[in-house]
């Protein structure tokens, strides 16, 4: 086959574009022949030049000016790594305004302006590729989008920020505090210097609200996932799990149910027989459940230069040989406009931990808070004694709505001293 030189332009050379810039260099040969086309960097817009006299390019093609890569006509394809809003959106329009398919990793430009970019891609006919904007180098964007594109998928369940399952990990391995197993993962390059985005669960909200809009067909946008962080795990809500036989994870989770979208991220415990429950450290897995197919699970490192530049590329690929063949793939996959419901309104089971008074009539008491809103009680059993006295609790499915009324009222009660613990539970009833 005859080889055609496809020109990339690169935004961005940090973590993720340096590795790209040198996955191209290294493998360019066995890329070429694989592909039927050979990828060049020729241009990348970096604001310090000067740092980057490192990467395997001519001193030349390091430019600190974003508009010399996505205006220059020599430049056949964009790859955005800036991140944030702006000045990505800018660029990207700009790209596809000058005839430029894009590949990006853009996570939050994707979950807060998607609709405005695949418009822009669908007008011009160009291809958008964003395979490493979800669990960095696991291939599941093309999967939703293409080998499962028959099927109807009713729910996805995952692990998709590495930072917060590190530190996860390291609470349940270790016994550390949440303040101890952040600090571990800062050292170590988990953790940005401020971990907001992570650990308060905006990470993974936006990799939500990508997933489900791919897997449900309908436009689901940042705003409209319902997250909570893990700042407010402690390490006896780890203990506590693993006594009771589960493990504390952060979770993605997206539901069609009765033509409506639920998404949602928190912490969750899951039986530590659930698969999930063995993703550890910074890996990522995310389940994709629907009526042919069953189960499936996709696994893998979820972030880090080289394997996210192994996604970037992977996509570089087919775009670059629709540049060159001809053709597009799947663009956007948004055509149902489906109602989000609210998270009062979902179901699911929980995890209820209560200091209380030890006395005769105080479980009756609580029950009776529970029967009156209309949640169910599988399990509870008491500890301790005296001013330890605890009762624990693990709902049956019930309305999430009428379980936080249940447990407002029962903070209200002059038994119950303090709500010590509150977990959602997943992965048990179906």
């Amino acid at each position: 086959m005859s080889e055609r030189t496809v020109t990339v332009g690169l935004l961005g050379a940090g973590t993720v574009g340096s590795a790209v810039v040198r996955l191209l260099h290294e493998r360019a040969d066995a890329i070429a022949r694989r592909a039927g086309v050979r990828l060049e960097v020729a241009r990348v817009a970096v604001r310090h030049p000067e740092r980057h006299a490192d990467l395997p390019l001519a001193r030349e093609a390091l430019v600190d000016d974003v508009g010399l890569v996505v205006d220059d006509p020599g430049i056949d394809v964009v790859v955005e790594l800036i991140g944030g809003i702006e000045p990505a959106r800018t660029a990207i329009l700009s790209a596809f305004a000058n005839g430029k398919p894009v590949v990006t990793a853009n996570k939050e430009l994707l979950a807060t302006g998607g609709q405005e970019l695949f418009e822009a891609a669908d007008a011009a006919g160009l291809d958008l590729a964003f395979e490493a904007a979800v669990a960095g180098g696991i291939p599941l964007i093309r999967p939703l989008k293409e080998a499962l594109g028959g099927e109807r998928i009713d729910r996805l369940l995952g692990i998709v920020n590495g930072t917060t399952n590190y530190v996860l990990t390291q609470m349940a391995d270790r016994g550390w505090s949440f303040e101890e197993a952040l600090a571990e993962a800062q050292r170590l390059g988990y953790a940005e210097a401020d971990p907001s985005a992570d650990v308060d669960g905006a990470d993974a909200a936006a990799k939500c609200a990508i997933l489900a809009s791919i897997a449900f067909g309908s436009r689901v946008t940042l705003d409209d996932v319902y997250r909570e962080g893990i700042r407010r795990v402690t390490a006896q809500d780890i203990a506590d799990a693993r006594r009771l036989g589960y493990v504390v994870k952060l979770l993605a989770i997206a539901e069609l149910d009765d033509d409506e979208i639920s998404a949602r991220v928190h912490p969750a415990m899951i039986p530590a027989s659930h698969p999930l429950a063995h993703v550890r450290d910074a890996f990522n897995a995310v389940f994709v459940e629907g009526p042919r197919i069953g189960q499936v699970m996709f696994f893998g490192p979820g972030a880090g230069g080289d394997p996210t530049a192994t996604a970037v590329v992977g996509d570089l690929v087919t775009v670059a040989r629709h540049r060159v063949f001809g053709g597009r793939g799947v663009g956007c996959t948004c055509v149902f406009d489906r109602r989000l419901r609210p998270m009062g309104d979902t179901h699911g089971q929980f995890y209820l931990n209560l200091h209380v008074e030890d006395r005769p009539g105080v479980l009756a008491e609580i029950a009776e808070r529970f029967g009156h809103n209309g949640v169910s009680i599988e399990r509870v059993w008491q500890e301790g004694a005296g001013h330890d006295a605890a009762l624990l609790f693990v709902t049956h499915r019930a309305q999430e709505g009428a379980f936080q009324k249940t447990v407002a009222e029962l903070r209200d009660l002059d038994v119950v001293h303090e709500v010590r613990s509150l977990l959602r539970v997943e992965g048990e009833e179906g």
